[in-house]
């Protein structure tokens, strides 16, 4: 049972000016989060994929001058990394947190990925009205699902099919400041009951 309570310490951390200062606060305040959330939903995604599932905590290695905006921990059945696969993600900005079905840009199969979320817009589109998506991983903007399901939501898997930087993001965005109100326990039922919603959209896009 995972016992994270966010706060608003969490996601003031994005605040914080200089790439050493911000990742020194991320490693401390953020990452044990990350960590728990790690243990608790790895055994989730083993148990109801029947595939093993790994968690991968965002280490923002690669980062020399700018601090990260947001950070996340992904689930992936893959030890190695999960940029490559279709993989699920809790994560922060300093504005909300996310749950999300995610295949982003690395993804080398996502042409045939975007091409059965096509074939299957339905399960996207019975999804609840407070679902969101996105079509770039790297910017906290979304789109609410109530007003894509005519249009949008094509247009972004036809993009993710086309286009090398196109991606592909389907799930909750929760604004920081009901985040915090959220008792731990909040938080887990509704992660798990947003993940249950999005496996189904993930087994289509593993095909």
């Amino acid at each position: 049972m995972s016992i994270v309570k966010w706060t608003k310490e969490d996601f003031q951390v994005f605040d914080i000016d200089g790439l050493d200062e911000r990742m020194e606060a991320l490693t401390t305040i953020i990452r044990p989060k990350f960590n728990e959330l790690s243990e608790t939903f790895t055994g989730y995604f083993s148990a109801q994929t029947g595939e093993e599932f790994f968690g991968h905590v965002a280490k923002h290695a690669r980062r020399t001058v700018n601090p990260p905006k947001d950070s996340w921990v992904a689930f992936a059945p893959y030890k190695r990394g999960y940029k490559a696969l279709p993989h699920f993600q809790i994560g922060l900005w300093g504005t909300h947190l996310f749950i999300v079905v995610a295949v982003i840009y690395e993804a080398p199969q996502k042409q045939e990925m975007a091409q059965r979320l096509l074939k299957n817009m339905q399960v996207i589109k019975g999804l609840s009205d407070d679902y969101v998506l996105s079509g770039d991983h790297m910017q906290p903007d979304t789109i609410p699902l109530k007003e894509a399901r005519t249009e949008k939501l094509e247009q972004l898997l036809i993009r993710l099919s086309d286009v090398k930087k196109g991606e592909f993001l389907v799930g909750r965005r929760i604004p920081a400041d009901e985040a915090i109100k959220m008792s731990a326990e909040q938080f887990l039922q509704l992660a798990e009951q947003t993940f249950d919603e999005l496996l189904p959209v993930y087994e289509i896009i593993k095909g």
